[in-house]
């Protein structure tokens, strides 16, 4: 056997054309079954574990056997003692290989009988396998190290050395705890850590590391291959301290551990409220609006003084409250909804959810104004009020009716937004009547309407209009002659501009209520409107129709302006 026997390179052999993923057939040990459609074979020997098999790209490690169809032997890792090792589907090997090995599993025995035209060719590999050969290769495949080029550009390859635990990845705001060795390509190590944290968007050392990180999984291992634009580009950087230097345009290789991380979640999506979850809670539950809560928690300035401290003394029962009634700022109300029974959490609350530009006095010092506040706070139990479906009918329209006088209170406040959330939730109580006695159904209907036009008095407010529209033509749905849903809609309508439809409605009221003052009022204001509309069109029309005339007398201007055609004096 010639032991110097090597499998062709990408440059000694034609890349493979790109193929159909291969699937892996089913089969039994000792069965044999054609895979794709080019003849190649796989006979099972062994079964492998677990289910998943190697991508394109990924660095395989296999033990073979290869012989010729008559059983002559001319190449075996097995008797050299040492693993093969290759990129799949890179044309590092023959066609027949890449196409068979991505079809087996961790642990797995084949056969594989491999046709010419996926094996060596017209041409053979002299002297050992003769033109047009056949061949069968007895294959294990040991394991395989996935590589995924994170940017998709080559720059950032991450093999993976060690799995990691659950599926879940890092995000921007989150702070991840890892460790790291990077080395320059000779080996040189230019800088380590056995625990540093940082903000995955914030990032730490180089670039390719945040990047990382966001496709790591706890506990996962990887081997980095960076180049320049993810490492320190083409000015390289300096030593500094322990810190080696790391040279102009140079490659990194960089073991990676992601050790953990405290996820940060944004809480109001303007990042003005951070909740950094300190200890994981328990299960999937969380407080809902109107859910009572039971907390421990600390206050603090960006200084680090303390200006409340609740539920920490033995003899101190701990601090309750109900969400969503401001019992408690805006920011700590919003992030303690989002939290989970037993959940820790560091919350970080910009002045607008605070206590805002007039500061507060607290039980142990006073919030300046315009502070940023911290609290850590502990979930130690809530009961959550009641949904629609934990009540029988009678304690729907009770709940709706109670809801719905919140939200009265909150419109005559002010707190448009929290009004309409009131008037939303009564609505939900309610929503499906088919249990409803007809007595009932009445009373819900009554309550709908009420609560859809207060909540349109809210959209207004708030300026939302098109949702004002829609709580009014839920109204009309239920009655079709209701004044204030057509007034209320028509002034969405007319800040719509849709002058038209602002008009129809407005009219339909009149018709029921020819003497409303209120639409009467509109009504004048909506002409009005129309006449500014009709003035700016007859001005932006007839700009256009100057113009279109001036361009029409230049260019009757410069027709009379045509030179003359030159004539020849005969008399010359």
């Amino acid at each position: 056997m010639d032991e110097d026997f090597e499998f062709p390179t990408a440059g000694d052999m034609e890349m493979p054309e790109e193929e159909e993923d291969m699937v892996s057939p089913t089969l039994k040990v000792g069965e044999e079954k054609e895979i794709g459609k080019n003849g190649l074979k796989k006979k099972l020997i062994k079964e492998g574990e677990g289910w998943e098999t190697p991508n394109t790209g990924d660095q395989v490690e296999v033990h073979y056997t290869g012989t010729l169809l008559d059983g002559t032997q001319f190449d075996s890792s097995r008797d050299r003692g040492t693993p093969f090792k290759f990129k799949l589907g890179q044309g590092q090997v023959i066609k027949g290989w890449d196409e068979g090995i991505k079809t087996m599993k961790k642990g797995e025995n084949a056969i594989f009988t491999i046709p010419p035209e996926l094996a060596y060719g017209e041409s053979g590999s002299p002297p050992t396998i003769p033109p047009n050969a056949t061949l069968q290769f007895d294959v294990e495949l040991l394991s395989w190290t996935s590589v995924k080029d994170i940017c998709k550009d080559g720059g950032i390859l991450k093999s993976i050395v060690t799995e990691g635990e659950k599926w879940d990845n890092p995000k921007d705001l989150d702070e991840v705890l890892v460790k790291y060795e990077a080395r320059l390509e000779d080996g040189t190590v230019i800088s380590k850590s056995d625990g540093v944290e940082f903000t995955v968007e914030e990032g730490y050392f180089c670039p390719a590391l945040a990047k990382a990180v966001k496709t790591m999984k706890k506990g996962e291992k990887v081997l980095l291959n960076v180049k320049p634009q993810y490492a320190f580009g083409e000015s390289g950087r300096p030593a500094s301290g322990d810190e080696g230097a790391v040279p102009p345009n140079a490659s990194l290789q960089i073991d990676l551990e992601l050790v953990s991380w405290k996820t940060v979640s944004d809480i109001t999506k303007d990042r003005k409220v951070l909740k950094k979850t300190l200890k994981e809670g328990e299960g999937y539950e969380r407080p809902n609006d109107g859910a009572v809560v039971q907390v421990k928690l600390i206050g603090k300035l960006q200084d680090g003084t303390v200006f409340l401290k609740k539920g920490y003394d033995d003899d101190e029962q701990p601090f309750e409250f109900k969400i969503d009634e401001e019992q408690v700022i805006d920011g700590l109300d919003r992030a303690v909804k989002n939290m989970k029974k037993g959940e820790i959490a560091l919350v970080t609350i910009q002045p607008e959810y605070a206590f805002g530009p007039s500061g507060s006095p607290q039980e142990l010092a006073t919030v300046p104004p315009n502070s940023t506040v911290y609290y850590e706070v502990e979930l130690l139990s809530f009961v959550k009020e009641k949904e629609s479906w934990d009540l029988n009918t009678q304690e729907k329209i009770e709940a709706a009716g109670k809801k719905k006088e919140e939200g009265n209170a909150l419109f005559k406040a002010g707190k448009y937004e929290r009004a309409s959330k009131r008037y939303e939730k009564a609505i939900r109580f309610i929503e499906y009547d088919s249990s409803f006695s007809d007595e009932e159904k009445q009373q819900t209907k009554a309550l709908k309407i009420t609560c859809n036009l207060n909540n349109a008095a809210c959209k207004l407010k708030l300026k939302d209009y098109k949702q004002a529209e829609k709580m009014c033509t839920k109204v009309l749905e239920l009655d079709s002659r209701n004044v204030k849903a057509l007034y209320r809609r028509a002034q969405a309508y007319m800040n719509l501009v849709d002058l038209d439809l602002a008009e129809m409605d407005i009219k339909k009221a009149l018709e029921i209520e020819p003497d409303n003052r209120d639409v009467k009022i509109e009504y004048k204001i909506l002409k009005e409107k129309v006449r500014e509309y009709n003035k700016k069109d007859a001005q932006f029309y007839g700009s256009i129709f100057a113009k279109m005339n001036k361009l029409e007398q230049a260019r009757t201007a410069a027709a009379k302006q045509e030179p003359v055609p030159m004539t020849i004096d005969s008399k010359a």
